[in-house]
């Protein structure tokens, strides 16, 4: 029911008349608010989607500047400061006690970050948020949907099973795994604003009877013990405070027989903790996307096998001497561009693609289109981009360490 309308022109406008319509108006929002709620597991999720939709507004706006102007900057700048406060400058100031709390605080830490970082990550590299491998001629968007493709098709994800992805992000990875095997997937991810646009964009593409979200934290997975046949993560549990409380959850709610495929972040064997080099590349990848702390392909292993897991298969995609680097797009070299449609997409990372979006953004926010701290956002995304193509270089970091691990019968 509407709230009742007001003319203060009328007699009828008393003040008690005044009093109900605002009392409708927010039972209205109540309503409105109990809605969203359904798409969650618990109450306790109320405050984290309030405070999405009082950063970001109620509606979903298309395009980055459309995006930034919706924004309410108070709001914004608390969110900024959030984030970037559990961090030291550089790898020498970033002390333990910063990655103590950021572990202890990692649900805040990786919520902050995506509201800060989802509007730039779709306008620069689409929906998918995940790097992969490139052929010789294929185009960007066709090697993003190949990568979870093959995941879909080691872990045996086939139509008719109940299937789990942890960390969906806007859902791209949902609905081309979806749409290649027929399965019902079900997307998990603690930001609430990410589950708006993954709900409209599966909506968009047909897939609303195979595809439902919710919100809910991959330490504590809101399922019971094994409700599902197949999980899988891609580029995901990295941001967990620790590889072996992620992984025990998802064995938990894993079916016996079960599998659980996986692309994990991981520094490789060659990764020196006490080179100050390697460090300042840790660090950079960390502060760019939200790590806790950046662990190794050992670690990875050692957590699948203290939880339960028999570890099927397990490679690191990134060394299979592939010809087009996994990272060539963040090169900003447009002499890598597999196909002519690949431009559009590289351009925004040459030197000059990114001086133009973080000068826009400088002048946005100056005179109060875009809320303060968007250049500082555009920054460490940035430093995010040239810290991960540092670590491929070095070959001391993989996006792409890829597993599949079975919960035995």
């Amino acid at each position: 029911m509407p709230p009742t309308a007001i003319h203060t022109s009328a007699p009828s406008a008393t003040p008690d008349l005044v009093n109900r319509s605002i009392a409708a108006k927010k039972d209205q929002e109540q309503k409105l608010l109990e809605e969203k709620l359904q798409h969650t597991v618990s109450p306790n999720h109320a405050e984290d989607i309030a405070f999405a939709q009082a950063l970001h507004g109620r509606d979903l706006k298309k395009g980055l500047w459309a995006q930034l102007k919706s924004k309410n900057q108070d709001v914004y700048g608390v969110t900024s400061d959030t984030y970037f406060n559990m961090w030291g400058k550089d790898a020498t100031t970033d002390s333990r006690a910063n990655e103590e709390e950021r572990a202890s605080r990692y649900s805040q830490l990786v919520n902050s970050y995506y509201h800060l970082a989802t509007d730039f990550f779709e306008y620069g590299w689409g929906k998918s948020f995940h790097f992969c491998r490139f052929y010789p001629g294929e185009e960007f968007h066709s090697a993003v949907k190949r990568h979870e493709h093959f995941l879909a098709i080691k872990t045996g994800i086939e139509s008719g099973m109940k299937v789990l992805d942890v960390g969906c992000g806007v859902g791209g990875p949902a609905r081309a795994i979806s749409h290649l095997t027929g399965a019902n997937i079900i997307g998990l991810n603690n930001n609430a604003y990410q589950l708006e646009k993954a709900k409209e964009y599966a909506i968009q593409e047909d897939l609303g009877d195979k595809l439902s979200f919710i919100k809910g934290d991959f330490m504590q997975i809101p399922f019971d013990q094994g409700a599902f046949d197949r999980v899988y993560a891609i580029e995901a549990t990295c941001h967990a405070p620790s590889f072996e409380g992620v992984y025990a959850e998802i064995y938990r709610i894993l079916k016996p027989g079960g599998k659980f495929g996986c692309y994990e972040w991981c520094m490789t064997d060659k990764y020196d903790a006490k080179n100050p080099k390697h460090k300042e590349i840790a660090h950079g990848i960390a502060i760019g996307n939200s790590l806790p702390d950046v662990r190794t392909v050992a670690d990875s292993l050692d957590a699948l096998k203290k939880v339960g897991f028999e570890v099927e298969m397990h490679v690191d995609l990134a060394r299979m001497g592939d010809r087009v680097h996994w990272y060539y797009p963040l090169e900003g070299d447009l002499r890598q561009c597999q196909t002519f449609r690949d431009i559009f997409t590289t351009l925004v990372m040459t030197q000059v693609g990114r001086y133009a979006t973080t000068n826009i953004c400088r002048v946005l926010e100056k005179i109060g289109f875009a809320p303060k701290g968007t250049v500082q956002t555009q920054e460490v995304l940035e430093v995010a981009g040239d810290s991960v193509v540092a670590g491929g270089r070095e070959d001391i970091f993989t996006p792409m360490f890829f597993f599949v691990a079975k919960k035995p019968m």
